[in-house]
């Protein structure tokens, strides 16, 4: 099969009752396959698509091993050219496959790649989880061309070039089957959260490109299994963030990086204690004990890939940029200071 559609389920019946419809509608069965894999539903999921989709591929995890183990026990199972990783709770539009698998079976240095990501409610909104492509700052901190942390811009095409991007959302990514297990697949210690940034950072680091590609768009709800404002994220977010840095970075940046991203986190600790969300306070410090916990792992991670100056990196403080010198869109950051 040309392209594989691989929808990762927990819990989310709600969402395949009302987004499996129109997935079914927008692919072409003669080169597109979709597959469910579903992660130890208890909400009755299971029941719901063999009784109503029986001719969709159903894969049952044993177990729910979160977004990374639950796409790699899945992919492993299915055979495509392209794997299209596709939330629950995403509108496609129509013809949204067509223009990303055209851009990468023109490039095969094109490893991963993305299409526009709108927000579902706010249609004229980027949306949060990947909006027009993912960048990251000298210090591993995400942000997207079409938001920056919490501000989201409006759509007015400023963003409809296709690009190369440092990252590309997990909320519905095209990868290349056969390098996504070259360069081991999604860190299944990462369960959740900033996985898609390691994938395509190791990616980068085998010598392959990462694109957006906003002539393919689809309709983002996002928070469908954890919420926005989350203690469980705010953990995982602060953790896998170090984990990624950690594994990727050149020799010579890791440490220097990681002990100023430490008192950077610091500051949020006690940002999260002064505006009354204690929970979060503590789970930044708790990120940052297991994080210790796991160097050696993290180390030997490190060994099985190569680690080099990559692209699509903001050679500046993108926090400094924001808070203090209020840049609120990705146009008015400077593209001389990203890597190339």
């Amino acid at each position: 099969m040309k392209v594989a559609v691989v929808i990762l389920n927990y819990n989310g019946k709600r969402f395949l009752e009302q987004f499996l419809p129109n997935v079914i509608a927008n692919c072409d069965p003669t080169w597109t396959e979709i597959v469910v894999a579903d992660n130890a539903s208890t909400d009755d999921s299971v029941a719901f698509l063999k009784a109503n989709y029986p001719c969709i591929r159903l894969i049952e995890n044993g177990s729910n091993g979160g977004f990374a183990t639950g796409y790699n026990l899945a992919l492993r199972q299915i055979e495509a050219e392209y794997y299209v990783l596709l939330n629950s709770d995403i509108e496609v539009a129509p013809h949204w496959i067509e223009p990303v698998i055209e851009m990468m079976d023109a490039d095969p240095q094109i490893a991963a790649c993305q299409p526009k990501i709108l927000s579902y409610d706010h249609r004229e909104k980027f949306e949060y989880a990947g909006a027009s492509g993912g960048f990251i700052d000298k210090y591993g901190y995400p942000f997207c061309r079409g938001r920056l942390f919490q501000n989201l811009e409006t759509d007015e095409h400023q963003y409809d070039e296709p690009m190369e991007v440092f990252w590309a959302t997990g909320a519905c990514m095209f990868v290349r089957a056969e390098l996504y297990h070259q360069v081991g697949g999604l860190d299944d210690s990462f369960f959740a959260h900033m996985e898609e940034i390691d994938l395509c950072w190791r990616l980068k680091n085998a010598s392959y490109k990462v694109y957006c590609c906003p002539q393919s768009k689809v309709y983002h709800i996002g928070g469908g299994t954890l919420p926005k404002n989350s203690p469980r994220k705010t953990y995982l977010n602060f953790r896998n963030n170090l984990s990624l840095l950690v594994k990727n970075l050149p020799k010579r940046r890791v440490r220097r990086t990681i002990l100023y991203r430490i008192l950077l986190d610091w500051v949020a600790a006690f940002k999260f204690l002064f505006e009354g969300c204690p929970k979060d306070f503590r789970m930044v410090f708790k990120a940052h004990w297991d994080f210790y916990k796991r160097l050696k792992d993290l180390r030997e991670k490190r060994k099985a890939g190569e680690q080099k100056p990559v692209s699509c990196i903001y050679q500046r403080n993108i926090v400094f940029d924001h808070i203090l010198k209020g840049k609120k869109k990705f146009s008015e950051l400077k593209q001389s200071d990203f890597t190339s």
